[in-house]
């Protein structure tokens, strides 16, 4: 086997997934070279990530999923082999273990490759605190993104979005069980049963979208059960969230989460903060400012402004929320713009 031919790291990941921007931000921190691991998209639109092919990989059917060759299979002469790793938090943690100056994981990069697992326990029991905030099911910016409506006029928005991507990943998953009941692919119990609970989740939110554009008195008492219970559900999802930045901004120290050096926990936090800034009206483009006070402003609060940041034009300082300040400085690194701009 010669060099080229080398095992490398698969990572598929979908634009629409909002914790695949983190690893993505992970790669570009690290300095992994374009060459080192295979980016391969999942089109969840087209519910590809329901197929058997890729259930094999991950049972989730989730995205980011990295695919990574053993370090005892790395070698020229010895056969692959391959684990899956699916947990955000952990292809992260993975990544920045993955290439470091303590590790041996072969590297065509010549970039730095800063360590961004905390330096001590305290920081790493504070890291640990925050990642289970930011990951906690209740508050997932990917499930934020199918219920982001409080009326009717914001679901009308929201219906307009999403329901063709709703659509097809029906589509598909009615495709994937047909074909199972007919025998035309494998598929055991167990995969048989998780398509069938989610093409039902989807069936469920497919027919509020459908009837988005209806108003309240035409539809019929079906309808407006669901629709309800809908927007009981997105209202319980955004008090979640608010509950969640609370305690994230409090915890934070700034202008990272941990203090002046970026951390594993940064990265997580970069991508849920802008996925829920955007839903709340914020642009991709605003200030640290600007975007945590539309959130603010969504949610109805007002976070203490305890954090001082230099203004360069004005020559002077100023007062900001510790949120609006990582968001200032994580919009100005190349990962943050190769990543989301």
């Amino acid at each position: 086997m010669s060099s080229t031919t080398v095992p490398k790291a698969v990572l598929y990941h979908s634009p629409e997934s909002v914790w695949s921007s983190a690893v993505l931000l992970a790669l570009e921190e690290k300095g992994y070279a374009e060459d080192e691991v295979d980016l391969k998209l999942v089109d969840l639109a087209k519910g590809e990530n329901f197929s058997v092919s890729f259930l094999r990989l991950n049972l989730k059917g989730t995205v980011p999923t990295l695919v990574v060759p053993f370090k005892d299979s790395l070698s020229d002469d010895v056969e692959s082999r391959y684990k899956a790793v699916t947990d955000p938090k952990a292809i992260v943690n993975l990544l920045d273990q993955s290439r470091s100056p303590l590790s041996r994981t072969r590297t065509t990069s010549t970039a730095p490759a800063p360590s961004l697992a905390p330096a001590t326990v305290a920081f790493s029991a504070a890291s640990n605190a925050l990642l289970e905030i930011l990951h906690a099911e209740e508050v997932s910016p990917d499930a934020l993104i199918l219920v982001n409506a409080r009326d009717g006029a914001s679901l009308k928005t929201l219906a307009s979005k999403i329901l063709p991507q709703v659509v097809g990943r029906q589509k598909a998953l009615k495709e994937c069980i047909s074909e199972a009941e007919a025998g035309k692919v494998q598929a055991s119990e167990k995969v048989k049963k998780f398509w069938r609970d989610k093409e039902a989740d989807t069936a469920v939110l497919l027919a509020v979208l459908s009837a988005a554009e209806k108003e309240e008195s035409a539809l019929d008492s079906t309808e407006k059960v669901k629709r309800a219970e809908f927007f009981t559900k997105a209202t319980g999802a955004w008090a979640a969230v608010k509950e969640a930045l609370v305690k994230v901004n409090k915890e934070l120290i700034g202008p990272y989460a941990l203090g002046d050096q970026l951390s594993l926990v940064d990265i997580s936090l970069a991508a849920w903060l802008r996925s829920v800034v955007l839903l709340a009206g914020a642009g991709p483009g605003d200030d640290g400012s600007t975007a945590v006070g539309k959130l603010e402003g969504f949610l109805g609060i007002g976070l203490p402004k305890d954090f001082q940041v230099v203004d360069v034009r004005r020559q002077e300082t100023a007062a900001v929320s510790k949120l609006a300040g990582f968001w200032d400085a994580m919009s100005e690194r190349a990962s943050w713009k190769k990543t989301f701009v």
